[in-house]
C-alpha cells in the first residue's frame, strides 16, 4: 500500500495474479467436470449428425407444409472416424476444455469486473455492468445459433455433397469437432457487432451516418460471410444465418445513434 491507501503497481499485478488464478482454478475444475461427464457432453456435441435432430425434423416439416421439397434434408448419414491413435483421447481433452471456458466464463467476468470495477466511476461502473452483460448474452446467442442451424445446415450439406458416387465419405472425429468449435468462436465473435459499435462509438471513430451510408457494403460483406459459413445452395439456408447478422447491424446504428445523442 501506498502512503495515501492506495495500491501500488505492484499490488495491483498480485491482485490479477489471484484473479487469473481463480479463474484458471473454476475452468479447470469445470473441464474436468465435462471431462468426467463425456457421454452427456458428446451426445449433446454430436446430436447435428443424427438425421433425427431438431432442425431437421424442423425443416421437413416446413417443407411439407410449403410443398417445397428442397427444403427438406432428406435421409443421411455421417460417419465419425478417428486416424491417429490419440485422436479420441486429444479431442477429448481439447473439447473438455474449451467447455469448461464456456461454463466458467461467468465466473471469469466477473472476477475481472470486480477488478477492475475499483477505477471505474459510478456511471461508468453501470454502463460496465451492462456493456459486460450485453456481450455474454450475444455471444452465448452466436454460440447456440451456431449450434441449432448454421453447423446443421453445413453438415447436412458437406454429408450429403459427393463429387462422383464412388467416394464414400467419412469424415474424421478431429474434423468433426474442430469446425464446430470454429463456427462457434466465429459466430460469437460476429455477435459481438453491436458491443463493438458501442465502443467505436464511445471512442468517436464510427458514426451513426457512416454505417448508413455503407448499408448497401455491408450487406453485401454480410452475405459474403453467410455463404462461406454456411456452403449450402439453397437461399432459405442463406437467410437463416444472414437475416440474424443484419439484424445486429441494424441494431448497431440505433447504438450508435443513442452514443452520439448523449454527446451532444
Amino acid at each position: 500500500m501506498s502512503e495515501g491507501g492506495e495500491l501500488t503497481f505492484w499490488d495491483h499485478l498480485d491482485e490479477l495474479r489471484k484473479v487469473l488464478f481463480r479463474s484458471l482454478v473454476a475452468a479447470c475444475l469445470l473441464a474436468g467436470l465435462a471431462f468426467a461427464c463425456k457421454e452427456t457432453l458428446f451426445s449433446i456435441l454430436l446430436a447435428p449428425r443424427d438425421p433425427g435432430f431438431i432442425l431437421y425434423r424442423l425443416l421437413g416439416e416446413l417443407a411439407a407444409a410449403l410443398s417445397m421439397p428442397a427444403l427438406a434434408p432428406g435421409e443421411f448419414h455421417v460417419s465419425l472416424i478417428s486416424t491417429r491413435l490419440t485422436d479420441q483421447f486429444m479431442v477429448h481433452v481439447s473439447t473438455s476444455f474449451y467447455a469448461g471456458i464456456v461454463m466458467a466464463s461467468p465466473y471469469i467476468i466477473y472476477q475481472l469486473f470486480h477488478f477492475v470495477a475499483p477505477a471505474l466511476r459510478e456511471n461508468e461502473r453501470r454502463y460496465s455492468t451492462r456493456v459486460i452483460l450485453s456481450s455474454f448474452l450475444l455471444f452465448f446467442a452466436g454460440i447456440l445459433l451456431n449450434y441449432f442451424i448454421i453447423f446443421p445446415l453445413s453438415l447436412r450439406f458437406l454429408a450429403t455433397y459427393k463429387v462422383v458416387e464412388e467416394v464414400d465419405l467419412l469424415f474424421a472425429f478431429s474434423s468433426y469437432m474442430g469446425t464446430f468449435v470454429t463456427l462457434s468462436l466465429m459466430m460469437g465473435l460476429l455477435f459481438e457487432i453491436p458491443v463493438v459499435s458501442w465502443l467505436l462509438a464511445k471512442l468517436g471513430v464510427l458514426s451513426a451516418g457512416y454505417m448508413t451510408r455503407y448499408r448497401r457494403h455491408a450487406v453485401v460483406a454480410i452475405l459474403v460471410v453467410a455463404a462461406i459459413i454456411t456452403p449450402t445452395t439453397d437461399l432459405f439456408s442463406l437467410a437463416l444465418v444472414s437475416v440474424p447478422i443484419y439484424g445486429l447491424y441494424e441494431a448497431s446504428i440505433s447504438i450508435v445513434k443513442r452514443v452520439e445523442k448523449r454527446k451532444k
